[in-house]
Formats: structure tokens, C-alpha cells, sequence
């Protein structure tokens, strides 16, 4: 079992294909879920979610749900569709906050639909978010309650470190860590739970899910820096013009001083902002950047060992690969 440590690379194996039929159950849900009695609130929900987007924390939950043996999938499928109507919501918001363009490669909510509207598509899609998980044990609601918690305590710290040059390489993690991490790890706990896994697997696999919130979240922000917005769904550099705590950026800030005379402005030009990102990816971080995010993927294997062997665990450790090292 030692190559479980291993983080293997992708290929043409889709790990999703072990949960497809219940990824269709959670986006038949989705629709569901936004209609409302307003077609206002129907049309932004289904603008940005049904838009696409990866799924992420859906297929993780319900991946660690099958490889905990869970058999009826009723309950992690209203799971699954409340992680992806959180996180829906909480892009709406952070549109909001970061006055975004575009969003998953077209123009964002805010732009489109108008502030106020996209405030309250937020608090709808968080509504019908709750109204799945109030069917649940308490412990469950605790945890996506938590999770919800941590995401606006991760947005206000973001908020307070914007555009600031002193932020720090352990004030980074902890954003992300409520920002990212939690939703995963709270999906992932969720999805064991519910399968009837004992304490032990449980809270092994909300670590599983941690770590690959954490290396999800530094993988994007490479992105913003490296990769092609074409691809990404938003602009190259976006962190930068918004003063957003990065990791490039945070990394970058120490020895480039363009870089934190961009990152400290706060309506920098194109030019400016072309100007820093080339500074930044001559400044080795990225390959810094990278290395952080694959040792999360490996300590993300790593928990993953206490699960047995089976089809869906294989299908994980596969996914973790595709996110990883993803391009996109």
C-alpha cells in the first residue's frame, strides 16, 4: 500500500465517471433548487450555476462517500447539491466584493444583473442551501454551519489584507484554509459520516479534504499568475489589480519591489499590472508556489490511507492528480 503515497498523474481516466450517475442526481437537484417564486432569482442561480464550474466539492463528497461503502445515496446527493449552493453563493459575493468582470469565462453576475440583485442571489442560493441540510442530524448542520462561518471569517481577513505589502506567508494559508479548505473538509467529513464510517475515517478524511482545498486554492492562484485566462474563465492578474493575498504575490512581495508597489495601488494600469506579473513569474515563486501545492496533494494521499482499496478510492486519488496539476 506504500504507493498510495504516491501522487499519480493524470491521464484519459476520468475519475468522475465513478460517481456520474450521481453527479446527474445533484445537478437534476440544482435545477430544482433555483426556482423561485421570482425569476429574478431563478434566472442569476441558474446564470452562474448553471454556467458549469468544476464540481469539485460535490465529486469529492460523494467520491468519499462510495469509498466508505455508503450504499442509499439520497442523503449525499442533498449534501453535495447544499456544497455546491454554498460555494455558488459565496462566488456571487466574492464578485460583489472584488467588483469582478467575469466569472467562468463570461461576464459576471454583478456586471450583468446589478449589485443588489446578485447580493440577494447570494442570500437565496445560502437559503436553499440550508433548507437541505435542516433535514439532517444536528452534527451535520453544525458542520455546514462551520464551514459557512469560516468562509466570511477567511473573506473579512482577505478584506483587511488587501493591498497591504506586510502580509505574510502564514496570514496567506490561514485565508485560504477558512476560505477553501473548510468546505472541503467539511464536505469530505460529511460524506463519511454519512456513510456510517467510524470516528477514525471520519476525521481522517476531513483532513483528505483539507489538504486538497489547500492545494486547490494554491493551484488557482497560480493560475491567475501562469495560466491563460481563456482557459481560467477570468483575467491574468486578477489578484494583483485587486490587491488579493495570492501566494505568488505574497512570496513575490519580499524581493520585488514592482511587485509591491503594484500590489499597494489600488487602481493599478494594465501595463503596471503586465509589468509586476513578469516580475513575478522571473522570480522563481511559481515553481515555490507549485511545490506547496503538490506536498498538499501528497499529504492529501496520504490521509486518504484510511480507506481500503476499492474502485473509488482509486477514483480520489486520481481526482486529487487532475486538480493538482490541472491547467485550468
Amino acid at each position: 500500500m506504500s504507493a498510495k503515497a504516491n501522487l499519480p498523474q493524470p491521464d484519459s481516466f476520468s475519475p468522475q465517471d465513478c460517481v456520474a450517475a450521481e453527479l446527474e442526481q445533484v445537478e437534476e437537484r440544482l435545477t430544482g433548487l433555483l426556482q423561485s417564486r421570482e425569476q429574478l432569482l431563478s434566472d442569476i442561480g441558474n446564470y452562474l450555476v448553471g454556467a458549469g464550474g468544476k464540481r469539485a466539492r460535490p465529486t469529492v463528497a460523494l467520491m468519499v462517500f462510495r469509498a466508505c461503502g455508503g450504499k442509499n445515496v439520497d442523503d449525499i446527493i442533498d449534501v453535495a447539491a447544499a456544497l455546491e449552493l454554498i460555494h455558488s453563493a459565496s462566488l456571487l459575493h466574492d464578485d460583489i466584493i472584488d467588483e469582478a468582470e467575469t466569472r467562468r469565462g463570461k461576464e459576471s453576475a454583478l456586471h450583468r444583473f446589478g449589485l443588489a440583485e446578485t447580493l440577494i442571489a447570494g442570500d437565496f442560493l445560502f437559503g436553499r442551501a440550508f433548507a437541505l441540510c435542516g433535514r439532517f442530524e444536528e452534527k451535520v448542520i453544525t458542520w455546514a454551519t462551520d464551514a459557512c462561518i469560516s468562509l466570511t471569517e477567511g473573506e473579512v481577513l482577505q478584506d483587511r489584507l488587501r493591498h497591504d505589502p506586510s502580509v505574510t506567508r502564514d496570514d496567506y494559508l490561514e485565508i485560504i484554509e477558512r476560505k477553501t479548505a473548510s468546505l472541503f473538509a467539511q464536505g469530505a467529513r460529511m460524506g463519511a459520516h454519512l456513510a456510517g464510517a467510524s470516528l477514525e475515517v471520519v476525521e481522517g478524511l476531513a483532513e483528505s479534504g483539507y489538504c486538497l482545498g489547500m492545494a486547490f486554492q494554491i493551484v488557482d492562484d497560480v493560475l491567475d499568475v501562469a495560466g491563460d485566462g481563456n482557459r481560467t474563465g477570468k483575467p491574468t492578474g486578477a489578484d494583483l489589480r485587486d490587491g488579493n493575498p495570492s501566494l505568488p504575490l505574497v512570496l513575490a512581495l519580499a524581493h520585488a519591489p514592482e511587485v509591491k508597489r503594484v500590489f499597494e495601488k489600488q487602481s493599478p494600469s494594465q501595463q503596471e499590472i503586465d509589468g509586476a506579473l513578469e516580475q513575478v513569474r522571473r522570480s522563481g515563486v511559481l515553481d515555490e508556489a507549485t511545490r506547496m501545492a503538490h506536498a498538499y496533494g501528497k499529504q492529501t494521499l496520504k490521509a486518504l490511507e484510511v480507506l481500503p482499496p476499492s474502485p473509488y478510492y482509486d477514483g480520489l486519488a486520481f481526482f486529487v492528480s487532475q486538480l493538482v496539476n490541472r491547467t485550468a
